[in-house]
């Protein structure tokens, strides 16, 4: 890793460190994307068709459409065949020259590429090698195939829903796909500070079902903790029927009255001081006894007036509320606009996108600005510079269809 910049000013966080991408649609690219906005360099390695969410969704050219725009932002891509002995030697000398590895593909398939940990490490022992995996490797469940509904339910988080619906659903959002992503992200660098104390390179495996289930359980342990159970694992108030945005004379809001203050305040507010010697509500401990009741009184107050109104009311208590944007209102939400979220940015045609910039502000060593994301193939032939092939190599990977460019990929040849 060099960190080594050319002006004064200091690169982003992760300039100098080098990703070897072997990920698709959401989980992996996710990681690899938060690395990317950190400043990380990530060459993202595709076969002759491409991740296949290259095409999922609405896109103004075939192998870009917007989702893959949006997960795969500021990357390199460099097309091999990795069915070819040729093309799997190649990404082990790729990887000789990269601080880190990730991968999504299932052990027995990457075992049988040739591109193991051992098979890796043998080039370069300083690698950090991540394993996206469905499922730990210690459990009667390893190997199964994974994907984010598939975890959802095993986990806990579907049937958590139906304490709400009635029956079992999935959120809409792929939760779990995300999330293990962001877990990748901590436990990849946590590996890179270890090997700059001096312990080497090393292989870490970050199962989704283990993820999924560490984090869900934070909140919905609860009684559970204890041996033997003092309860079931559900966080009663967050499951409960009524915690949902309350209904407005015109609208719905998003308000939290949640200790003892907001509720104080609130009391005030609607003129119901009685509420606060109601043994039912109280204190905290009572609210989240009477949750149904509690939220079923709140929203019965809540519906006498309008958005504006209440805005305006509980602003001036201190009581959080907010509007309920549907996701199309966040490319005009008003704070996001004046923090700079989405940044304009051309695609590889000049043609203009909005993404998003890092969330998180550095104050000494900013993330990188968003950059488009690249189409398949684009960057195979400086890639392949970069690790020492000769113009005649790079021609004859190319004659012989090892690697291609994007001029020469299936998708493109199919679009």
């Amino acid at each position: 890793m060099n960190n080594a910049t050319n002006s004064d000013r200091p690169g982003p966080p992760l300039a100098g460190l080098r990703v070897l991408d072997l990920t698709s649609v959401v989980m992996g690219p996710y990681c690899t994307l938060i690395l990317a906005q950190l400043g990380a360099t990530i060459i993202k390695l595709e076969s002759p068709e491409g991740d296949i969410i290259r095409n999922l969704g609405p896109t103004r050219q075939p192998g870009m459409a917007g989702t893959f725009h949006y997960l795969n932002a500021g990357k390199q891509s460099i097309g091999v065949d990795l069915s070819t002995p040729e093309g799997r030697a190649l990404c082990l000398r790729i990887a000789a020259t990269c601080d880190v590895l990730v991968h999504s593909i299932r052990p027995a398939a990457i075992a049988k590429l040739g591109l193991s940990y051992e098979a890796v490490s043998a080039v370069n022992p300083g690698l950090v090698y991540c394993n996206l995996l469905g499922f730990g490797r210690d459990g009667q469940y390893f190997g199964k195939p994974a994907y984010d509904d598939t975890i959802q339910a095993v986990s806990g988080l579907a049937m958590l829903e139906a304490e709400m619906h009635g029956e079992p659903t999935y959120v809409t959002s792929v939760f779990a796909d995300k999330l293990t992503g962001m877990a990748a992200v901590y436990s990849i660098l946590a590996a890179i500070i270890s090997r700059s104390k001096g312990s080497g390179g090393q292989e870490i495996d970050v199962p989704m079902f283990e993820t999924m289930v560490q984090c869900l359980l934070a909140e919905h342990a609860t009684g559970a903790v204890f041996d033997p159970p003092l309860s079931d694992p559900v966080y009663s108030r967050t499951t409960n029927a009524y915690r949902r945005p309350f209904k407005t004379a015109d609208g719905y809001l998003s308000v939290i009255v949640y200790n003892q203050k907001q509720f104080e305040a609130f009391c005030g507010v609607v003129g119901r001081e009685d509420l606060m010697a109601d043994e039912r509500f109280a204190t905290f401990a009572a609210r989240t006894r009477n949750a149904a009741v509690y939220y079923r009184t709140l929203g019965e107050l809540m519906a006498g007036r309008g958005n504006a109104e209440w805005a305006e009311l509980l602003a001036r208590a201190e009581i959080p509320c907010m509007i309920v944007n549907h996701t199309r209102d966040l490319y005009s939400d008003p704070h996001l606009r004046e923090a700079g979220f989405f940044v304009p940015v051309e695609d590889e045609t000049g043609q203009p996108l909005k993404l998003p910039r890092f969330p998180v502000s550095f104050h000494g060593t900013p993330a990188d600005a968003p950059r488009a994301a690249p189409s398949l193939g684009r960057d195979t032939e400086r890639v392949l510079a970069d690790i020492g092939c000769s113009p005649a190599e790079i021609g004859s990977l190319l004659d012989r269809k090892i690697v291609f460019a994007a001029t020469d990929s299936k998708a493109d040849a199919s679009a």
